[in-house]
């Protein structure tokens, strides 16, 4: 069974946290500081950390740095703040992974799973015939040559790179690129990709052959 320890100053949220993973078969300890995370874990293991931003005391960043100077636990970061300059700050210190508050419980699961996945083997960049996208410091290259994309674009291709031949339905886009509980409509998706087929295009990979529409479901990237 996998731990998960939940650092969070508010003991709803613990609950709900608790409520969504043990049933699904995760072990959770709760937490309500960073100093009573950093104490635990001196004695203690976990497979995993989700670890809130905005706490008292030892706010999330500063725990996440902490934990990460004696400890290599995947962390991710639960947070209100969708600032791109606030997910970068998380990711330079070290973090595996956010998700944005409020959050799906579909996505809360996916997101653990996938961290657990990588496990050690997390990739800072990832590669596919001549493109780079490079995770810590959200650049996107073509053979070498940089790609400018905008926060969701870069997401997306993201998305697509880490997981080829999986189709994404509009709504799994939204919600993994934009958040829960954000208004998108359709043909805002459909204007992400189109935009990001051309600057990929003018950069001279064949997106065309690659970032395939699935008609009446969303879209794919094929390896």
């Amino acid at each position: 069974m996998k731990t998960i320890l939940l650092v969070d100053d508010e003991q709803r949220m613990l609950d709900l946290l608790s409520l969504y993973l043990t049933p699904i078969g995760y072990s959770c300890i709760k937490k309500m500081s960073g100093l009573d995370a950093l104490a635990y874990l001196e004695t203690n293991h976990a497979d995993l950390i989700l670890l809130d931003v905005m706490m008292p005391e030892m706010d999330g960043w500063e725990t996440c740095r902490e934990i990460k100077s004696f400890c290599d636990i995947p962390i991710i970061m639960l947070t209100a703040k969708s600032d791109k300059p606030d997910i970068v700050k998380g990711l330079k210190i070290g973090a595996d992974d956010y998700i944005l508050k409020p959050f799906d419980e579909d996505e809360l699961i996916a997101r653990i799973q996938a961290v657990l996945r990588r496990g050690k083997s997390f990739d800072p960049e990832l590669s596919f015939q001549g493109l780079t996208l490079k995770k810590d410091s959200f650049e996107l290259l073509y053979n070498q040559e940089l790609i400018p994309t905008t926060p969701k674009e870069f997401s997306m291709m993201e998305l697509f790179l880490t997981y080829p031949n999986k189709v994404f339905s509009r709504e799994h886009l939204i919600a993994s690129v934009w958040g829960y509980g954000v208004s998108i409509e359709d043909r805002t998706i459909d204007s992400h990709v189109r935009n990001l087929r051309e600057k990929l295009r003018q950069a001279g990979f064949p997106a065309d052959s690659y970032l395939l529409t699935v008609w009446g479901i969303g879209y794919k990237w094929k390896k």
